[in-house]
């Protein structure tokens, strides 16, 4: 008997790659800002991620240059590389 279910997000990669379809979903603000309650508030809630996949999630984006974070870390911006996920 299998007592748990397999949780999507578990792969940082898979995690990212949902936070990046957030970030696209929003309408950035001035200079291209995308605020991070707009990526992180659907990745837990509609999305049913852990804080601990959330965080996985972002810190691959970040190292793979998909995303810069403001070192406030209110907002995020969405790099070149980015962009070149969903081209």
């Amino acid at each position: 008997m299998k007592l748990t279910a397999d949780r999507p997000y578990t792969n940082p990669e898979k995690a990212a790659r949902r936070l990046m379809e957030h970030a696209r979903a929003f309408e950035p603000v001035q200079d291209g800002r995308v605020y991070i309650e707009k990526i992180n508030g659907p990745f837990l809630y509609q999305d049913n991620g852990t804080p601990a996949e959330y965080g996985a999630g972002l810190k691959y984006a970040l190292a793979q240059d998909w995303l810069e974070i403001h070192e406030s870390g209110t907002y995020v911006k969405i790099l070149q590389a980015g962009n070149d996920l969903f081209a």
